[in-house]
């Protein structure tokens, strides 16, 4: 295969440290102490307040001498609600000297991320206010086309992203996703500023999601990976990434999902998910992502599930346009894979729908409580940048047909 030698010009922002693999987390008090005195922790009711890591955690932090408080618990995605509940909440005192710690699965680290950002692009708060009419609007005013276009301006407060889940790769991105119930969207606050300062990312960690958690977040992974490799914004170095772990990933997860405590699986999956995060954020996403997010604000639909349901529609939909490139990931998954690009890329579609299959997600529209007459809507609203990304550009009238097709 011929390669140009030329190499275009990109961005690449990852978190400055991470530190992988079992039982990492018992160095968390080290790794916060590089940045502050005082550990303000966000994380879920299982994957932190009622967690068997949190012993582990507060610990640690003890034994750093860092003093620690819960400041927000993580109830499903975050919210406009929740992240302006956060930061009215937020202690006055001590800011100059505080982390804000995320411990659990993408929805938790993101909402981290929002508070990190906003505690120090806030006019409101420098001045004391704490109304929530003005915190509301701060948080729409910084999310993309929904307010005012407001942008990150100064540095949030370091953040460290321990996952609790191997999916979204929330500890390496750029983005936090949050969502309004009321004006019917999900929108991302964007930033390089919001990679977190360090990533913990300890596999064990994982051993407490049921099958069902283990399964969305492991295809989410994996569309990750695959979007990220044939966006039209794809990029090298993201494409090296994918190379090296797609692999790891497809292998992995049908393995925990058969054993859930296969901890080399699960080290794969973590690992992947780490990755997923790096190459989305510095190239891009795709149809199955673009998708889904509407989806989670039509019926409420896990992000990984919808991910499920959507990554086969998207290998087909992009069979032709995508065709050397899932080539070139079914020979890295399978080196023995056939010579020519149509029959390795029909293999590695055959290989990802199979995998979809075996995590047992949805696979059609109607089995997530979709109503036939909101398929419009779905198309409409499946844009941004996600969908801009995608190698075939859909028109919202070819979106609908598609999405008919797998009503």
């Amino acid at each position: 295969m011929a390669v140009e030698p030329g190499v275009p010009a990109y961005d690449f922002a990852v978190p400055p440290l991470v530190r992988f693999g079992p039982g990492r987390v018992a160095e968390i008090g080290a790794v916060v102490g590089l940045f502050g005195r005082q550990a303000w922790l966000v994380g879920g009711s299982r994957s932190l307040v009622h967690s068997a890591a949190r012993s582990v955690i507060e610990r640690s932090l003890a034994a750093a001498g860092v003093a620690v408080r819960i400041v927000a618990e993580s109830a499903g995605e975050p919210t406009v609600g929740q992240v302006a509940s956060a930061l009215a909440s937020l202690p006055v005192e001590g800011r100059e000297s505080a982390v804000i710690v995320a411990v659990g699965g993408g929805s938790a680290i993101d909402l981290a991320k929002a508070i990190a950002a906003l505690a120090t692009n806030s006019d409101h708060l420098a001045a004391g206010s704490r109304s929530a009419e003005a915190l509301d609007a701060l948080v729409v005013d910084h999310l993309e086309g929904v307010g005012s276009g407001r942008t990150i301006t100064r540095w949030p407060l370091p953040l460290v992203a321990v996952p609790t889940t191997a999916g979204t790769g929330a500890e390496a991105t750029r983005n936090a996703v949050i969502s309004c119930p009321h004006r019917r969207f999900k929108k991302s606050m964007r930033s390089p500023m919001l990679v977190p300062r360090a990533a913990i990312v300890d596999p064990e960690l994982t051993l407490a999601c049921d099958r069902g958690t283990t399964a969305a977040a492991g295809v989410d992974c994996i569309t990750q990976l695959i979007e990220a490799f044939v966006c039209r914004f794809k990029k090298p170095l993201p494409r090296a990434l994918v190379l090296e772990t797609l692999p790891r990933a497809v292998q992995a997860l049908p393995r925990v999902l058969r054993d859930p405590t296969d901890i080399e699986a699960r080290g794969a999956l973590s690992h992947a998910a780490l990755l997923s995060g790096m190459a989305l954020a510095n190239s891009g996403l795709g149809m199955a992502h673009g998708v889904a997010a509407a989806l989670g604000v039509e019926c409420g639909t896990p992000h990984g599930v919808a991910c499920g349901l959507m990554l086969p529609v998207a290998l087909r939909m992009n069979a032709e346009a995508a065709s050397a490139d899932f080539a070139i990931l079914e020979r890295a998954i399978d080196p023995s894979a056939a010579g020519d690009d149509a029959t390795a890329a029909a293999a590695f579609t055959d290989r990802i729908v199979a995998v979809c299959a075996e995590a047992g997600l949805p696979q059609r529209l109607s089995a997530v409580g979709l109503e036939r007459s909101r398929i419009g809507w779905l198309a409409e609203n499946s844009g941004g940048t996600s969908m801009r990304g995608n190698p075939v550009e859909l028109s919202v009238e070819r979106l609908r047909a598609v999405l008919e097709d797998v009503y």
